[in-house]
């Protein structure tokens, strides 16, 4: 007989996710510092995983069948899942960095967009950091519902309400957050939308990654020849923020945010809690 493992962890756990997520968030930190025009994504690769191993950690996501980076650098129309390469970073390029370490058998996951500045098309760059900007915002707006939620599925709502106020922007329904603990992904599915079901019990224990990923068009998309990187099929620009989130009996903590997610989610009334 073989026993489901439970989707919530005990208070020892918890701490043992806190290292993890602090590599997490190092590597994305890393990844931007040398964020400009000119770099190639393959150089955020090795600056992101250089911050990790200085931690103690390894990449999880080199653990993926097939996949040999660090980071996903995602381009423009790229959504998610895009590898690096010797592609060089321009002016006016919206870029989304995904990242996650594991430490002790524990894993964060996280992500950020940033756009490249480029003075030669305001409105461009204008345009995408506002998409950047509501993908942002939208995702503390999701981690601030679950800090009073009684149903992991109320984040979908709040994200979904909170995009839908800011303009006509699509959210992505194909790929959608998770679980994270032992394992990178696991139970349960985290939607960035309203969906019928009620979902698991926000309780202490519950761990999950929320990461809304919005685009300027269509939400569809495709995959390219490469397997992996994911695109919007209108080729218009998409973001990607992501963190990793823990429930405990005093409250949430961000683990992938070095302030525990405290200026993201100042500004809606929601102070975390340091884990016990």
């Amino acid at each position: 007989m073989s026993l489901r493992r439970s989707i919530y962890k005990t208070p020892a756990q918890l701490r043992l996710m806190i290292a993890p997520g602090l590599a997490t968030a190092a590597s994305l930190v890393a990844a931007r510092a040398v964020m400009r025009p000119g770099v190639s994504t393959l150089e955020l690769d090795a600056a992101a995983e250089a911050a990790i191993v200085a931690l103690g950690g390894t990449s999880n996501f080199k653990l993926e069948p097939g996949y040999r980076h660090t980071v996903c650098a995602s381009i423009n129309e790229e959504v998610v899942h895009g590898i690096p390469t010797e592609r060089r970073l321009a002016a006016g390029d919206i870029v989304s960095i995904d990242s996650g370490a594991v430490i002790d058998g524990w894993n964060g996951d996280a992500a950020f967009t940033f756009v490249i500045p480029d003075p030669s098309r305001p409105e461009l760059v204008a345009a995408r950091e506002e998409l950047s900007r509501v993908t942002e915002q939208s995702l503390w707006h999701g981690i601030a519902r679950l800090a009073v939620a009684r149903h992991l599925n109320e984040v979908g709502e709040a994200i979904e309400d909170y995009v839908e106020s800011q303009g006509s922007y699509g959210i992505l329904t194909d790929y959608v957050g998770h679980g994270i603990g032992r394992s990178m992904h696991e139970a349960p599915p985290v939607f960035n939308y309203r969906v019928r079901q009620k979902g698991p019990d926000v309780k202490p224990g519950l761990v999950v990654a929320i990461e809304p990923m919005v685009v300027l068009g269509s939400i569809e998309t495709f995959v390219r020849e490469d397997e992996w990187t994911v695109a919007t099929s209108d080729l218009k620009a998409a973001a990607h923020w992501e963190h990793s989130v823990a429930v405990h009996k005093d409250g949430i903590w961000v683990l992938t945010a070095e302030d525990g997610g405290a200026s993201g989610l100042k500004p809606l009334g929601i102070t975390p809690v340091p884990i016990p």
